[in-house]
């Protein structure tokens, strides 16, 4: 049995039960490039009607990225923006962004939890809603990086026939950037290869 706090409520808790949690955390933190990669997977069985499955299409997205010459973290944003759709299907862009926070540079955070509203714009006039939704982060210091994330890359993967890399391919980049220091901001504060 692992060691465990003393405490049953967190007020009553003292240095060492937090020193534990503490090292506790961080020991498991070191398991989350395995637990978005398997997330991954598992978008290849979720949500029907397209015509590849989710993760088919964070891979066409992730591979357009690489093709495009995207720098490292563009192409994590690229691979995991719809990670979210399992647990957060309606806002699923926020909860991938908040998964990469901690690792990227602020402008790519924010191209994945802005880019669902962004994708509006290819089909929401359809259901009756405002494909221009967007607009109200016009004059916004990475709006043109969202709309082009979205016009090259997310909207326009979901062809079966285009040739994506596997996501074994990806797997050393999951790894490399989510491997990384949390809040560390060498790799917050600007673009990192």
């Amino acid at each position: 049995m692992s060691q465990r706090v003393s405490f049953r409520r967190m007020q009553d808790g003292t240095r060492a039960d937090y020193l534990l949690l503490d090292q506790s955390e961080r020991d498991y933190a070191v398991g989350l490039p395995d637990r978005v990669l398997e997330a991954l997977r598992r978008l290849d069985h979720s949500l029907a009607g397209y015509p590849v499955s989710r993760l088919g299409h964070s891979l066409q997205v992730a591979t357009r990225a690489l093709a495009d010459g995207a720098d490292d973290e563009l192409i994590l944003a690229a691979l995991i923006h719809d990670i979210g759709d399992e647990l957060a299907p309606y806002n699923h862009a926020e909860f991938a962004a908040a998964i990469i926070r901690p690792y990227v540079r602020a402008e790519v955070s924010w191209i994945v939890e802005q880019h669902g509203l962004f994708q509006n714009y290819y089909y929401v006039h359809h259901l009756g809603g405002n494909r221009n939704g967007r607009d109200r982060f016009k004059g916004h210091q990475w709006y043109a990086a969202c709309a082009a994330f979205c016009e090259r890359w997310d909207q326009a993967s979901f062809d079966p026939d285009y040739p994506v890399r596997p996501l074994e391919a990806f797997e050393p980049l999951v790894r490399k950037i989510l491997g990384r220091t949390p809040h560390d901001p060498r790799y917050l504060s600007g673009p990192m290869a």
